[in-house]
């Protein structure tokens, strides 16, 4: 059985480390064309030997000359985050003030990396936790009065059965980031007797199926004979043999960013 951790989520867990800065005495023309070229990017902190003196975003540059240095018109009432920062305390932050980015810095002031409103809400959906995993296999235990194990191991995708019928594909996106970077969580997998069903971690497996991955990192509740499950019966009820059954929703958008956007409304 694997140890529990009542560790909670951190800043550090969800930046992205390697951010783009410019310097203080970088024109507005050079950095607004570096934004204009970008898909990625709607401003940057600005930083002089990494230690961070701003932030510039676009609308700072809208009524600057081209010539004007950016350290004018940059914003220096920053607020910022450090690395062992709980992730909800980061969206608090977030949330409340309206911002978009949130530097990240360690004890000395040096930017070690930035957090966004979207990996906030990223680190809150789907999040795969060993605590998770055990509150549903002590669920399956008493349901179906039998004794389960836990294993950790990596699991071919082409072998899952899904137990959700649909995916939103803004969110396909952010679990994109998340695997291109290197910070997904892991699946949770129950191991029904030989057959993989996927409980938890559907946008994850979509988005690393379009990337081309196909095996991915899961926690497994494992089963040493077949039981009759709640979500295969709902499996088999829906049709659902595989990751092509699945729906990709593109017109709409997940319910938690709804929330999330209702709540950032509501604080401005």
């Amino acid at each position: 059985m694997e140890v529990v951790s009542d560790r909670k989520p951190r800043v550090k867990d969800y930046m992205t480390r390697d951010v783009a800065t410019v310097s203080p005495d970088a024109t507005v023309g050079a950095v607004a064309e570096r934004i204009a070229e970008s898909d990625d990017h709607s401003g940057f902190p600005v930083c002089e030997r990494r230690r961070v003196d701003g932030f510039v975003s676009a609308r700072d540059l809208l009524l600057a000359d081209d010539d004007e240095p950016i350290f004018k018109v940059m914003s220096t009432d920053l607020l910022v985050a450090h690395p062992d920062m709980k992730v909800n305390d980061a969206a608090r932050v977030i949330l409340r003030s309206g911002i978009q980015k949130l530097p990240v810095v360690d004890d000395a002031g040096n930017l070690v990396g930035i957090i966004s409103n979207a990996d906030v809400i990223r680190s809150q959906i789907e999040r795969a936790t060993p605590e998770k995993v055990v509150k549903l296999m002590r669920t399956l235990e008493e349901i179906h009065d039998l004794d389960l194990r836990q294993e950790r191991r990596t699991v071919p995708l082409y072998e899952l059965i899904p137990t959700q019928g649909r995916v939103y594909a803004d969110e396909l996106e952010g679990r994109r980031y998340e695997l291109e970077h290197g910070l997904a969580e892991p699946l949770v997998v129950i191991d029904n007797g030989g057959t993989l069903l996927l409980a938890d971690g559907h946008h994850r497996v979509l988005a690393a199926d379009r990337l081309g991955i196909d095996e991915m990192d899961a926690y497994l509740i494992v089963t040493d004979h077949p039981i009759d499950l709640g979500m295969a019966r709902t499996a088999r009820k829906e049709g659902l043999d595989g990751l092509e059954d699945i729906e990709i929703v593109d017109y709409a958008r997940h319910p938690l960013v709804q929330t999330t956007e209702r709540l950032q409304a509501g604080d401005e």
